[in-house]
């Protein structure tokens, strides 16, 4: 993927929050979720937007096939899934 490159600090910030993104990271892949109703306002159920939600997955009731319907916008810089 040639994608640029965000820090954790950086995605941490499009948290739907501090500014209009709404940006999600699954294995250092970093997702706009700002269009699904169910990020409204940065949340989802117990889960916040602006972070990494690898591990949080195996808890939800869907799998990792979820992120097809979300554009691919950046990676995680230094991400151990990546490498």
């Amino acid at each position: 993927m040639n994608l640029p490159e965000y820090t954790l600090q950086q995605l941490a910030l499009r948290n739907g929050q501090d500014r209009d993104e709404i940006w999600i990271a699954y294995k250092g892949v970093i997702y706009d979720v700002q269009k699904s109703r169910l990020w409204r306002n940065g949340t989802h159920y117990e889960h916040w937007a602006g972070q990494d939600l690898t591990e949080e997955l195996k808890d939800a009731p869907h799998n990792a096939n979820v992120f097809d319907k979300f554009e691919a916008i950046g990676l995680i810089k230094n991400s151990v899934y990546l490498k």
